[in-house]
């Protein structure tokens, strides 16, 4: 898939997720369970949701209890990502093992699933500002549209970064290398807070 048609896949989901507008929805993936796009709608609903989750904390008024159950789920839903952002750069190892890298091929400080991963993030972005530039007094419509605008731009700088990217790894003129994120926050074997709980 070229970066315009992950954008136009999470752009759907998001379209999508706010029909029903429910964090607890089940999402509707059209893709089939075992192929690539399944697992970038997947990822695009854990944001979405993820998105809706971080309002929902933000009040003044919120009640504690709640607060924290919902800052659990927030926890549970970044480790979620996290194993998808990790599952797609899988796929795409496997896309670029058979690629010999040319002399002085460079590393890249970005896999493509954590570029992939800011591009869905921007589509909610995007989707949020639009909605915004069209609400309100003039003052916030005219500030939500200069910061759409600016969202329209990276859009165009990171699909055209990303699709240069994988240009360059089937080339061999970049190299891909992957270093698993090790969150240790979940782990009860690695969180101090959690393996003394249960000592």
């Amino acid at each position: 898939m070229k970066a315009n048609e992950l954008y136009d896949l999470f752009s759907r989901q998001v379209a999508d997720y706010h029909i029903a507008d429910d964090i607890d929805a089940a999402t509707r993936n059209p893709y089939p369970a075992d192929s690539f796009g399944y697992l970038l709608w997947q990822k695009s609903h854990i944001d979405t949701v993820q998105w809706h989750l971080e309002d929902l904390v933000r009040p003044d008024d919120v009640d504690p209890v709640t607060a924290l159950q919902l800052k659990r789920r927030i926890d549970r839903s970044n480790q979620q990502r996290t194993d998808l952002v990790e599952r797609i750069d899988d796929h795409y190892l496997e896309r670029y093992a058979g690629v010999t890298p040319q002399p002085g091929a460079r590393i890249n400080t970005e896999t493509p699933a954590w570029a992939i991963d800011r591009l869905s993030i921007l589509a909610l972005k995007i989707y949020h500002f639009t909605i915004e530039a069209q609400r309100g007094d003039e003052a916030h419509r005219t500030r939500c549209k200069q910061k759409l605008d600016t969202l329209l731009v990276q859009r165009g700088d990171l699909t055209t970064a990303i699709d240069q990217l994988f240009d360059e790894l089937s080339a061999g003129t970049r190299i891909m290398k992957v270093y698993r994120q090790m969150k240790m926050y979940n782990d009860p074997s690695l969180n101090p807070m959690l393996y003394k709980q249960s000592s």
